[in-house]
């Protein structure tokens, strides 16, 4: 019985690629800003060899790393969630996913407000909490709903819970999926309840994206249809739309993916389990929180002796990211970054898997080792990694 641990931290770029100033990107490293933090202490990451990936000469380097380490490149014409789970996923995307940086065109909006009954404010990019400050009270007034979006490819629908239940928010939202297909497929659909009086009005944990579906099989289907598992912690089912997903936990929050995950740790299955945790970009990669999102990845570090504690003899544990979010550059949206690679396991020999040319080499990598039929985009390290 196999297991691999695969666990997304959301937005923990590297540094920037070589391509990042196509993307409006400059100045940009996620990681080193915020070991810069007073709150940043990770030495159980720097044990595994964080510090010893190419081009991150800012952190310590262990003299004898636990863990096979790589620094990851982006191949996919992105910098957005969907985009990168697909791509550590195996699925490279060509194309990037349409932005809308000057709104929503009318057509859209006018078939929303015909399907939903409602009017809409915003339609602009905007800052998620800043939009329900500016427009939230007009919104209890009138019960139109705040259709807004940002630099990423998303339709994102605030409204607030007492006037628009959250159901009736995510039944809109599917409404909304259904009518931005072809040219207007953006990459999520996101509902973002919020509650609360003006002008304290707060976001809650009843959010839920409703994204696009892969354009081809990904690792996950590849996976479910050798009849092993698939647990998909945190928004990883909403980023596939499902797709080969067999078992699903959503979670409030980091701390809450991290116990699910621990709970999983606990059963027998063969198969791979997926996990999310979102609130390094959600709640400190976006909202431009230096101290809170090094406290964030401090808090994950020290339940990494749990979580490695109860791995089994034949378990592979993998941590990486899905693109950058620099809470200290210019700007509140994602950064073009490479991405770290950390595989840990007693069947995994700690080594330097250098510069790699795509995420996709993780699940190429993921399906050999669950003797998987999956080809991909990517090339499988495990014979290098392999004790």
């Amino acid at each position: 019985m196999k297991r691999v641990f695969l666990i997304v931290l959301d937005s923990l770029g590297i540094g920037e690629m070589p391509d990042a100033a196509a993307f409006g990107d400059k100045n940009c490293n996620t990681l080193k800003r915020i070991s810069a933090s007073p709150e940043f202490c990770i030495d159980n990451l720097i044990k595994m060899g964080l510090g010893n990936i190419d081009g991150v000469n800012f952190l310590k380097k262990a003299e004898l790393p636990s863990a096979a380490f790589a620094r990851m490149t982006e191949l996919s014409a992105g910098k957005d969630t969907t985009i990168g789970h697909w791509e550590i996923a195996g699925v490279v995307s060509d194309s990037p996913m349409p932005t809308y940086p000057d709104g929503f065109p009318s057509e859209i909006l006018d078939e929303f407000s015909k399907k939903t009954g409602r009017g809409v404010l915003c339609n602009k990019p905007y800052s998620g909490t800043k939009v329900i400050a500016d427009y939230g009270e007009e919104h209890i007034k009138t019960g139109d709903l705040i259709v807004y979006t940002s630099a990423d490819s998303v339709f994102q629908i605030a409204a607030h819970e007492d006037i628009v239940p959250p159901e009736t928010l995510y039944e809109y939202c599917r409404m909304a999926r259904e009518i931005l297909v072809g040219d207007h497929a953006v990459g999520r659909v996101i509902a973002r309840p919020f509650v609360g009086n003006y002008p304290d009005f707060t976001r809650t944990s009843n959010r839920h994206d409703f994204s696009v579906e892969p354009p081809k099989e990904t690792l996950l289907d590849a996976i479910k249809s050798a009849n092993k598992t698939v647990y998909a912690v945190g928004k990883i089912f909403d980023i596939f739309a499902g797709k080969g997903v067999t078992e699903k936990a959503f979670t409030t929050s980091n701390l809450d993916g991290i116990e699910k995950t621990l709970k999983v740790l606990d059963t027998d299955f063969d198969g791979l389990c997926f996990i999310n945790l979102v609130d390094f970009d959600m709640l400190y990669g976006h909202r431009q929180d230096i101290n809170g999102y090094a406290k964030a990845l401090t808090e994950f570090d020290r339940y990494l002796p749990e979580i490695t504690s109860k791995m089994r003899d034949d378990d592979i544990l993998v941590i990486t990211a899905d693109h950058g979010c620099d809470p200290g550059d210019d700007s509140t949206d994602h950064t073009r970054e490479y991405t770290p690679l950390i595989v840990y396991g007693k069947s995994v020999k700690p080594i330097n898997l250098g510069t790699r040319k795509t995420f996709a080499d993780i699940a190429a990598t993921v399906a050999d080792y669950l003797d998987v039929d999956f080809k991909c985009d990517g090339e499988s390290f495990l014979d290098i990694i392999k004790e």
